[in-house]
């Protein structure tokens, strides 16, 4: 399965600790992710990413081809609400992909925890489910 990881500068932190306690899930599968957050979790939490530009300069883009293209079946974006985002219009361009292709996406630690724990189960079929939607 091919997931992106994108984090905002204030969540960060919080995408490091989560790739950390989710390493041994998260190494079985194919890992994108935007500038600084995919440096950050390749160095930090050890797992091989494939890593694109930083969000502002076209990385969430990027994501959203993989998304049109159906290579990306999960994503996993911690975004700060609070802080107003100078390329917003990416941001919801890209959210707009993963429901028009029906991609499961996580914006909140909450979500993305039950995300990767069914990926952890084996009678969860998401290659079913990725096949079904499409």
């Amino acid at each position: 399965m091919n997931i992106a990881l994108i984090a905002h500068d204030k969540k960060k932190e919080d995408i490091i600790r989560f790739s950390k306690k989710y390493h041994s899930i998260l190494s079985k599968h194919e890992l994108f992710a935007t500038g600084t957050t995919g440096m950050r979790i390749a160095d930090e939490a050890d797992l091989k990413v494939t890593r694109f530009q930083s969000g502002p300069l076209g990385g969430d883009q990027q994501i959203g081809a993989k998304i049109a293209s159906e290579e990306m079946h999960m994503v996993v974006f911690f975004r700060d609400p609070l802080t107003a985002q100078p390329h917003e219009p990416d941001i919801s361009a890209l959210l707009r992909l993963c429901d028009v292709h029906q991609i499961p996406v996580a914006t909140n630690q909450a979500m993305a925890d039950i995300m990767i724990q069914a990926l952890d189960h084996e009678d969860f079929d998401w290659k079913g489910i990725i096949e079904m939607n499409r």
